[in-house]
């Protein structure tokens, strides 16, 4: 089995915090420090090998993959409990199961795609037409209306229209029925 490079650069930060914790604490940080490192580089481990699946398309469904991690997130919590019944330091725990972090922000850094210069990017006129036929939030162009949706915005519309009007409606004495009187008040 191969580790990927944000498992490698895990190991390393946690294996550099260890040595850190042994020359600056006490064993008992060093341990409780050393155990969640441990734990947290098993998950992350699998949680990388978790979504390489998925977006392969070898995890068939998102709810094998989500009970997969409802499973793992609860077996992580378990060892966490027992580490902790064993008396384990809980800051040096925490920091342990935290070092994760760091790797994968300095990894998404490093793996960030090129910055690109703006001049040499195409550009679209804001005359073009094609602005009335791509959709902001689909961030793509808009499929061509069906002749049935057409007819249902058409009525949709229609509707709209005559729900305002009678909203406005005046009742017999000429007042609008949202006004008030000074009675009223």
């Amino acid at each position: 089995m191969t580790l990927a490079p944000v498992e490698r650069l895990n190991i390393g930060i946690s294996a550099g915090a260890v040595a850190a914790s042994m020359a600056l604490g006490s064993p008992w940080f060093t341990t409780s420090l050393a155990a969640g490192a441990i734990l947290e580089a098993v998950n992350l481990g699998a949680i990388y090998r978790g979504a390489q699946e998925l977006f392969k398309g070898e995890i068939q469904t998102g709810s094998a993959w989500v009970g997969l991690f409802a499973m793992r997130f609860t077996l992580l919590g378990v060892a966490i409990f027992i580490v902790m019944q064993a008396g384990a330091h809980p800051v040096a725990l925490l920091i342990g199961l935290s070092l994760a972090m760091p790797a994968v922000v300095i990894d998404a850094w490093r793996r960030r795609p090129p910055v690109l210069d703006s001049s040499e990017l195409p550009t679209v006129q804001p005359d073009d037409p094609s602005w009335d036929r791509w959709s902001v939030w689909r961030a793509r162009e808009m499929d061509a209306p069906i002749e049935d949706e057409i007819f249902l915005l058409d009525a949709a519309a229609a509707n709209f229209e005559d729900d305002a009007t009678d909203s406005l409606s005046v009742d017999d004495a000429g007042d609008s029925s949202d006004d008030l009187s000074k009675e009223d008040l």
